[in-house]
């Protein structure tokens, strides 16, 4: 009898590591499928190549994202695609772009996501809307409706009850301007919601835009910083009975959302990015009680490094490009 059981268990462990295994083989070659194609995508000589390279990049994600061993693979893709993934392991993107001969560009992507209510992982594909979004710092949009960009990092926090997923990407746009872009990310009924009310005392901002000229070098990262903070206080005036309002500046080191505030060269060219550049000035989100909160006393130093950090996914000049 206990031979039996022996046999028996390790009959079904076979199976098990054959049927593993047999899904592994399938991710690796849908991996490999891709990351051909994401190549092509970036160095094909034409549009119409590189348009049809991404479209079939997007079924060939579709189709692995279908298997039940995606949610725990490994990605390993070309520098030219974003693969980002959040610490709980909830929420996954993966993300690129399609530059024209004309200099535009369009991205393109899928998110995974753990449906809490459905109890499994799902996936939808991310579709550019980014040219017919109005109020792009105050609309609330969904994978089918997508302010596109090619994601550089994921930060993730707390807002309430649910998990806060917070992006920092960047789109070529054109031959004029680039923008860098703060979105915030929540599963809302278990399917993912871009553009979070995340923004302490700015009620209807969702998400923060910067769109500038592309020539500019304009900051944008996550990361520690010697942070300077203005606080006030009420201090008695030495043998009276009055007070006074004294301002201190505080040092410490906190994580920020740091980036450069960008504004028009010149007066009257408000709206037109092209003109935008850095204004010189600084300005920090730190995350307080739920909120990103914008530290308009703060300003952000480093001492050992270079403010701006490489972020440069693709080359203006040539179709390929390098993350």
């Amino acid at each position: 009898m206990i031979i039996k059981r022996i046999i028996t268990t390790l009959l079904l462990a076979t199976i098990v590591l054959g049927v593993s295994a047999q899904d592994k083989g399938r991710m690796h070659a849908h991996q490999q499928r891709l990351a051909a194609l994401i190549e092509r995508v970036a160095t094909a000589p034409t549009d119409n190549e590189r348009y049809l390279a991404s479209e079939e990049a997007v079924g060939v994600l579709a189709t692995a994202l279908a298997e039940e061993e995606s949610e725990r693979w490994q990605w390993q893709l070309p520098r030219y695609a974003s693969v980002l993934t959040s610490p709980d392991g909830q929420l996954r993107l993966f993300t690129w772009a399609v530059v024209r001969d004309n200099g535009e560009f369009e991205c393109f992507g899928a998110v995974q996501f753990y449906n809490d209510k459905e109890e499994e992982f799902q996936y939808l594909i991310l579709h550019d809307k980014s040219e017919e979004i109005l109020n792009r710092e105050e609309s609330l949009l969904s994978a089918d409706r997508w302010f596109g960009a090619v994601y550089q990092e994921i930060i993730q926090t707390q807002m309430g009850e649910r998990p806060l997923y917070t992006l920092l990407g960047w789109n070529g746009v054109d031959n004029l301007t680039e923008r860098k872009i703060i979105e915030p990310v929540i599963l809302k009924g278990g399917i993912p919601q871009f553009g979070a009310a995340a923004f302490r005392r700015e009620r209807n901002l969702r998400r923060i835009v910067l769109e500038y000229t592309n020539d500019a070098m304009v900051n944008l990262a996550y990361e520690q910083q010697t942070v300077q903070e203005v606080q006030r206080e009420r201090v008695k005036v030495k043998g009276t009975n009055r007070y006074r309002t004294i301002e201190k500046v505080k040092e410490h080191k906190e994580r920020v959302i740091i980036f450069d505030e960008v504004e028009p060269q010149v007066p009257g060219m408000e709206g037109l990015f092209q003109y935008y550049v850095p204004s010189g000035l600084e300005l920090a989100y730190a995350f307080v009680d739920g909120k990103w909160e914008l530290r308009s006393g703060a300003q952000g130093r480093l001492k050992d490094k270079k403010l701006n950090k490489p972020f440069e996914p693709i080359e203006k000049t040539a179709p390929s490009y390098k993350f």
